[in-house]
């Protein structure tokens, strides 16, 4: 079993630590606020409100035991100084893998600098997910798998119903690579719920069905939509 420890429990280490557990992770939930520790004691394998500032402190709960240490401290009134200690501590606990939370690149570089491994700026990756969304409401969801590029879930619009793959030249038309095809459990042509992998040239596609293609995000934006 993996062991985690997620430090800061506002709303964006609350819901990793509650994830983790959930996922079947032994997790260390750590914040100096009691109400929050008391909020999240029962789900997750140990809570404990202590000041992470303090490595002896981290000790004698065992943090430097775990494989993967999580930082999501607030920056406001102090924050980033505490996140930046507690980065430090974690890397002198020789902890291997440290993923921190910032606000901004300029934070995010202070903290690689200190010792975290990786950071996670969710503010500005709610942002960007977002103006995609507004962009392209027709992605229901993606997966980033490099700068620019994602594979996402796209439902299959009225355009497309009915027709092959060899009819609708994804790949030529919209530069996209169509990964799988699950079929709508509302389909009435076709109402056998399944999923096809490697779909065929032959394979058709009906209104609703959800495609998994992967591409660039501007090439999978133009994908129509109803």
């Amino acid at each position: 079993m993996k062991k985690f420890a997620v430090i800061g429990l506002g709303r964006f280490g609350k819901t990793l630590a509650l994830a983790l557990s959930m996922s079947g992770a032994e997790v260390i939930a750590i914040d100096q606020n009691r109400f929050e520790i008391d909020n999240i004691a029962d789900q997750v394998s140990h809570a404990v409100r202590l000041d992470s500032t303090d490595e002896d402190a981290l000790t004698a709960q065992n943090v430097g035991k775990v494989e993967v240490a999580i930082v999501g401290i607030g920056q406001g009134s102090g924050g980033f100084e505490s996140a930046v200690l507690t980065v430090v501590n974690l890397k002198n606990m020789g902890i291997k893998k440290i993923y921190a939370r910032a606000e901004n690149h300029i934070a995010g570089e202070v903290l690689l600098k200190v010792g975290a491994t990786e950071i996670i700026y969710p503010e500005i990756e709610v942002a960007r997910r977002l103006a995609f969304k507004l962009i392209a409401p027709q992605i229901a969801d993606k997966l980033d798998f490099a700068p620019g590029f994602s594979l996402a879930r796209v439902s299959a619009p009225a355009e497309f119903d009915g027709k092959t793959l060899v009819d609708l030249q994804l790949r030529k038309k919209y530069h996209v690579n169509l990964i799988a095809i699950k079929r709508s459990e509302s389909n009435e042509k076709d109402p056998k719920p399944e999923v096809i992998n490697v779909p065929r040239p032959e394979d058709v596609i009906y209104k609703d069905d959800v495609l998994m293609v992967a591409g660039s995000d501007e090439d999978l934006a133009k994908i129509p939509q109803d």
